[in-house]
């Protein structure tokens, strides 16, 4: 059975989440359609032309054939024409095509050649002038291309065409031919990059290892190389500056677990595992947890990407209860992403957010803070169209009052 528009639609159109959106996107693929022609030339020499003259109308004396674009072609002369209606007044020059062969296309140059060596010959081209209907079409074997008008015979016979009782006729077919020029990327599967797992391995068994840091009483091996690849930081500190020479590196006001895992990062550029960091989330304040000091860290070592890291993954942590303290977080660490997910979040949510204790740190703490909030709740307002609730938002924020204007006592 022939299935309907309808049917076939929704056979033609796979389901969302079906095998191939799982497979993501495939490689993309090309083509370019080449159409172009093949040409080929033959020259063909008629001695004894007064003794052809009188072989009848319709008879012809053809060349050798010649190949072209995979076909045999062969050039007739009609000595007293092929129209019979011309009553041999005419002299006839045709291209044929000699061998089996479907509707081929070819573009035909046939040029009578001046003898006299002033090189104005007869030509009728294809090759030199736009085609109104495109190149000519050959339907079977024996189909021909020529002029039965080719040259007046009188003419013909006392021109420099004519030279010692001989005619040169020099003849040029392209064969059109199309071609299909396609790319397909080659299917090799080539794995995600280790360079983190060696270099990884490289402080783990600390080979090569040419400058110790001393963090609380806990020794790290490392490599002066690495670190200073890494962080512009460390490499004035190795590389700049008098010190650099120093076998052991005191680092002052920083956990040992922060340091090992900043040197994770830096050896194998990517956090540290999130149970790792998710053990230290327990904490009461965010800035006692492991990702918020690690923060503190690579903004201290310039460590850019580390920092993005850190932001990405207390981003994931922000509700109405945190996202005070993540915010005061972000601007003491010049984590601009936080920031602005902070600002948005709280902005969005304020009626809630100015009751949580976190809020209440905001405002002893960080009063520079509230001001970015409220322009932020000002830019949210005005995209909403909503209007008409600065002058309660104010009152929110410094008062601790809700939208209705009564007095809420923030919760301790």
């Amino acid at each position: 059975m022939i299935p309907s528009d309808d049917e076939q639609a929704i056979v033609a159109s796979p389901p969302r989440g079906s095998f191939r959106e799982r497979l993501g996107p495939s490689s993309p693929t090309r083509s370019r359609s080449i159409t172009e022609t093949v040409n080929g030339s033959h020259k063909f020499v008629i001695e004894g032309y007064s003794l052809a003259k009188g072989m009848g109308v319709g008879k012809h004396i053809a060349s050798d054939s010649f190949t072209v674009g995979g076909y045999q072609w062969a050039i007739y002369f009609y000595p007293d024409g092929k129209n019979p209606e011309d009553n041999s007044t005419y002299v006839s020059v045709f291209i044929a095509l000699a061998s089996e062969g479907t509707d081929v296309r070819a573009l035909f140059e046939l040029t009578l050649v001046d003898q006299s060596g002033k090189g104005k010959h007869k030509v009728h081209s294809h090759f030199d002038r736009s085609l109104e209907s495109g190149p000519y079409t050959l339907k079977y074997r024996g189909s021909m291309w020529g002029y039965k008008r080719f040259f007046r015979r009188t003419a013909l016979e006392t021109s420099d065409f004519l030279k010692d009782d001989c005619l040169k006729i020099n003849c040029t077919v392209g064969v059109v031919v199309n071609t299909m020029d396609t790319y397909r990327p080659h299917s090799i599967q080539v794995p995600e990059s280790d360079i983190g797992s060696h270099f990884g391995a490289l402080l783990e068994n600390q080979e090569g290892a040419d400058v110790v840091f001393n963090v609380g009483g806990e020794r790290f091996h490392a490599h002066k190389l690495v670190m200073a690849a890494r962080s512009t930081v460390f490499r004035n500190k190795f590389f700049e500056e008098a010190s650099g020479s120093e076998e052991e590196i005191v680092i002052e006001e920083m956990d040992p677990k922060v340091f090992k895992a900043m040197l994770h990062f830096i050896y194998k550029d990517e956090l540290v595992d999130e149970d790792v960091l998710a053990a230290s989330s327990s904490e009461s304040s965010i800035f006692d947890t492991l990702a918020a000091k690690l923060l503190a860290a690579s903004d201290k070592y310039h460590l850019d990407r580390l920092r993005l890291l850190c932001e990405a993954y207390l981003c994931k942590g922000i509700n109405v209860n945190s996202v005070s303290t993540t915010l005061a977080l972000a601007d003491q660490y010049h984590a601009m992403e936080l920031k602005a997910v902070c600002l948005r979040f709280a902005a969005e949510n304020l009626s809630a957010v100015i009751r949580s204790d976190g809020f209440e740190y905001l405002k002893e703490h960080c009063p520079s803070l509230q001001s970015e909030l409220l322009k932020t709740v000002a830019g949210c307002e005005e995209e909403c169209s909503s209007g008409g609730k600065s002058q309660s938002v104010w009152a929110q924020m410094s008062d601790g009052g809700d939208t209705s204007g009564r007095r809420v006592r923030p919760r301790i």
